[in-house]
């Protein structure tokens, strides 16, 4: 499996129990979700490496309390302490309306209500407090803040955000 057909579950934060049990920090809004996977993609070495989950429960809200096949001592749960933790993008939950994943709408056409078609988002930068779409228009890049007023509507089908920016925002970078 490769990393970039995977998203980011979470981490391996610390060991549980003198029996190789740890616990996974999952980076996620609904934990619930992932309580009853068969495995994970852990990665190590630069690698991603399957492994089966003989049984997990959610653990104070936010860690999945992991019992690994073949991870039986504290000494071997030592071995993946700090280790990413992936998942396949197909165990996404789909969703719907105005709610999107960053990477699904990498090559949407950002289309303005105003100002018509105003390029191509390339990415999304959620470096910042504020995530930003990414826009490119020919050489010129645009930032615009990812909020929800400014989302009209995400039109999955024709590959499209449609967005309510005030005036004044996108024709800043475009000299209109």
């Amino acid at each position: 499996m490769r990393k970039e057909d995977c998203f980011y579950l979470g981490k391996i934060a610390k060991k549980f129990s003198y029996k190789g049990e740890v616990l996974i920090y999952l980076d996620t809004d609904e934990p619930g979700l992932y309580e009853n996977m068969e495995s994970v993609f852990v990665e190590f070495n630069k690698h991603l490496v399957p492994f089966f989950i003989e049984s997990s429960s959610i653990h104070k809200g936010d860690f999945l309390r992991t019992r690994f096949e073949d991870i039986d001592s504290e000494e071997e749960a030592e071995k993946i302490l700090g280790c990413e933790v992936y998942l396949p993008l197909s165990m996404l939950p789909k969703l719907e309306g105005d709610k999107f994943y960053f990477h699904e709408i990498i090559g949407f056409d950002a289309e303005d209500l105003r100002l018509g078609n105003i390029g191509k988002i390339t990415g999304v930068n959620d470096t910042s407090a504020q995530p930003l779409f990414e826009i490119l228009k020919g050489d010129i890049e645009i930032l615009v803040p990812m909020i929800d007023d400014f989302i009209a509507k995400v039109d999955r089908e024709n590959k499209k955000i449609i967005l309510d920016t005030p005036e004044g925002l996108v024709d800043l970078y475009l000299d209109i």
